[in-house]
């Protein structure tokens, strides 16, 4: 494992992602919510990803540089289409507007239509609940998961993330996929040559697999309520906005690649905001002070690891499996981008 620090993997990120093509400003976002993935120890989603962007890119599957355009308005409710933007660029302008609307209406919903890839969708709750409200924020995309009951891909992975402010403290992030595992793991499997366990994917012949390489379909989480959960964010997320993926897809057809939900939720419109953080800093508290079962050291919150990951990481470096390094060093020796000593 090679261990950088995080403003240098920052930097090196973002010099890749302009180098490939992408504009400054769109190639800075990308970087940052790459590199608050691998700080908080979600490698499947941090820079590993870079060289398929710049392969996205260069396909013409990603855009860059064009406004993200505002489709439909209607009060607190917007529709924004990314013209294939990158996800981070098309997310964090939904975001905005979430925000914007909760401020004004003390809820905010904003769909985000025709993205890229968006990563760790915990990233955007967080930035909601850094402005002091509650954020939720679901992604939908092309079939990966089989459908409870029936072979094959059929249904995405489609992620939800549910984050709170937490008084004096990092949010409270929930950030999770409604397959077993996300496609992203298998990826980061594969670049530290290490098996997967049972239960996550099978094979084209629909047996499981602990092969990352073998990898057909993932499978999804606690069986039908995955599926289910995946479906209901594929209709929030897709239909609703007017940009469906799964059913063009299943049907042979184009699908309309991805797309995004950002809702925002004042806590003031609900009642005394003080009292809400009060009531939310008290149920911490409950839970941390739960008995910690046998092998469990102490009681988490959600989030709560991936908080102290960053920390331990913006202080000693972010480690890097052997197999992702040799993909970025491949990418920056084509674009000729100078490559970290740390890398080296």
């Amino acid at each position: 494992m090679a261990r950088i620090p995080a403003p240098e993997l920052r930097r090196f990120t973002e010099a890749l992602l302009t180098a490939g093509g992408f504009t400054p400003a769109d190639a800075a976002q990308m970087a940052d919510l790459l590199v608050w993935a691998n700080l908080r120890g979600v490698e499947s989603h941090g820079v590993l990803r870079v060289p398929r962007y710049v392969e996205m890119l260069e396909q013409g599957i990603v855009r860059t540089g064009a406004p993200v355009a505002m489709a439909h308005r209607f009060g607190a409710v917007t529709v924004l289409d990314g013209g294939d933007c990158p996800g981070a660029v098309g997310m964090n302008a939904a975001v905005d507007r979430a925000v914007a609307a909760a401020r004004d209406h003390g809820v905010g919903v904003c769909a985000a239509r025709a993205i890229s890839h968006a990563g760790a969708v915990g990233y955007f709750a967080s930035a909601v609940a850094r402005a002091g409200m509650v954020g939720i924020v679901t992604t939908a995309s092309k079939p990966l998961m089989s459908y409870h009951g029936a072979r094959g891909e059929a249904l995405s992975t489609n992620p939800l993330a549910i984050a709170v402010p937490m008084p004096g403290g990092e949010p409270v992030v929930l950030d999770m996929s409604t397959a077993a595992v996300a496609l992203g793991k298998i990826m980061a499997a594969k670049d530290a040559g290490r098996t997967i366990p049972e239960g996550w994917a099978v094979d084209a012949a629909g047996r499981p697999t602990t092969d990352p390489g073998a990898v057909a379909a993932l499978l999804p989480m606690a069986g039908a309520k995955g599926s289910g959960l995946s479906l209901m964010i594929e209709i929030l997320t897709s239909v609703l906005p007017g940009n469906p993926v799964i059913a063009p897809a299943l049907a042979g057809q184009a699908g309309g690649g991805f797309n995004g939900l950002v809702i925002a939720l004042a806590p003031g419109a609900f009642g005394d905001a003080a009292a809400f953080a009060a009531a939310v800093a008290d149920l911490a508290g409950a839970i941390h002070a739960l008995p910690p079962a046998e092998g469990t050291d102490a009681v988490l919150l959600p989030g709560e690891r991936g908080a102290q990951a960053a920390a331990a990481r913006a202080a000693g470096g972010i480690p890097l499996a052997a197999g992702t390094v040799a993909r970025l060093a491949e990418l920056a020796g084509r674009l000729s981008v100078p490559l970290p000593q740390a890398l080296a």
